[in-house]
């Protein structure tokens, strides 16, 4: 079982700040210890040693019968317990420990009778020595961290910077923007002097990936077009060949391949307007309900028409009849009866009662030419009646209802 580890879900500059921060205080206080261990060894030796030369020249003088200066003496009140007990061992030791409120370095040694000769240095210097040595490596981490942390800061900043704007980019991209680019100054030819980062080159890669999806779909667009300009002359001289035919079974369905066909192209041709994004809005007011009982009568299907709540729109009336027409038409073809148009303010949902929208058009959208279940068409109504519905400022939301049936919701701004 691999081991289970520890996430922080967080920017990358807070993590970049923390992961600094951790660091520099790990450093500063790993450097702090080591310089606070070597100087208080080198003090503490210094002082030892002057400690223990003072306690041989006092031995000297106390065999040799002279008086012993201050600070010397034969086991003297204040010499510390441990200390003492080394001595009359016959050991000689040092230690630190205070004496009337100072601290003092002790030296200890043993003389006849078991007794113990001491001798006391001041160690007051010393110890203010480490003291301030010690709240210098203190002050002087705390300003490197700080340093270290504005300028770590600074840096990652720009490249999180840099990071947002390609997000940013990708977003626009993705909701259609194909010109958008991030055009990174650093993304230019890489040399020795002014080596491509790890961020320029996501954003060439961004920009490189934009372009070719841009030229791939204009290819598409172009090519939907000229398929549907060149289909309109031999359909139409097709039209008007089937006119001629006479009066019989066969003649209809060459009539109804023909008007399939013809409904094909205009749909190819409009298309190829929209994905253009040069279609101009007619813009006029209108109150919905009535334009969608036009919509309905004109899609010539039996369709319920209720209004909830009416409203006054300013809108292109032949696109938002274009939109609703082809809403109430899938519904027929795709869904089963009733269906039901409902108009309640600037919404109006369309609604059936068959199996619903496929999975694939509620998570993404329609399709081009994809329809599902062996069901007849050619699967674009419904993408021409997003494409106007976003000439027309609109929202079209697909869904299914939770009782069963498909349900087409349209969004329109309220004047």
């Amino acid at each position: 079982m691999r081991p289970v580890l520890l996430q922080w879900s967080g920017t990358l500059a807070a993590k970049a700040a923390a992961f600094i921060t951790v660091m520099c205080c790990a450093l500063a206080a790993l450097l702090g210890v080591l310089v606070h261990v070597q100087v208080t060894n080198q003090t503490v030796g210094q002082a030892r040693d002057q400690a223990l030369q003072r306690l041989a020249q006092a031995t000297r003088r106390y065999e040799a019968g002279d008086t012993l200066w201050q600070g010397a003496g034969v086991d003297p009140p204040e010499l510390p317990r441990q200390l003492r007990e080394l001595a009359v061992d016959g050991d000689h030791g040092t230690m630190v420990a205070d004496r009337q409120g100072r601290p003092t370095m002790w030296a200890a040694g043993p003389v006849d009778g078991g007794r113990a000769l001491a001798v006391a240095v001041d160690y007051s210097q010393q110890a203010r020595t480490i003291e301030g040595l010690d709240r210098a490596i203190v002050w002087s981490s705390g300003l490197a961290i700080g340093a270290t942390l504005l300028v770590g800061a600074f840096a990652v900043t720009r490249v999180t910077r840099r990071l947002h704007t390609t997000a940013r980019v990708a977003r626009r991209i993705s909701a259609g923007d194909l010109d958008a680019r991030v055009n990174d100054p650093r993304t230019g030819p890489r040399t020795k002097a002014s080596p491509q980062d790890e961020v320029a080159a996501v954003a060439a890669a961004l920009d490189s990936m934009a372009a070719s999806l841009q030229g791939k779909l204009l290819a598409e667009q172009r090519f939907t077009a000229d398929v549907a300009h060149e289909l309109r002359t031999p359909l139409t001289g097709l039209h008007a060949a089937a006119e001629l035919l006479p009066p019989g079974r066969p003649t209809e369905l060459v009539r109804d391949r023909v008007a399939a066909l013809r409904t094909l192209t205009e749909d190819l041709l409009e298309i190829s307007r929209l994905d253009t994004g040069r279609e101009r809005l007619e813009l006029d007011t209108e109150w919905l309900g009535p334009l969608a009982e036009r919509a309905v009568r004109a899609a010539g299907s039996g369709t319920e028409v209720r209004v909830v709540r009416d409203v006054s729109v300013e809108t292109d009336r032949r696109r938002l009849e274009r939109v609703l027409g082809n809403l109430v038409v899938n519904a027929h073809k795709h869904g089963r009866a009733p269906v039901v148009l409902t108009v309640d303010g600037p919404v109006v949902t369309v609604r059936d009662h068959g199996d619903g929208f496929p999975e694939y058009l509620v998570a993404h959208g329609p399709q081009r030419f994809r329809t599902e279940g062996g069901t007849r068409g050619h699967g674009l109504g419904l993408t021409i009646a997003r494409g106007q519905a976003e000439v027309l400022g609109a929202r079209l939301e697909f869904a299914n209802a939770p009782e069963g049936g498909a349900v087409a919701t349209l969004r329109l701004a309220a004047e």
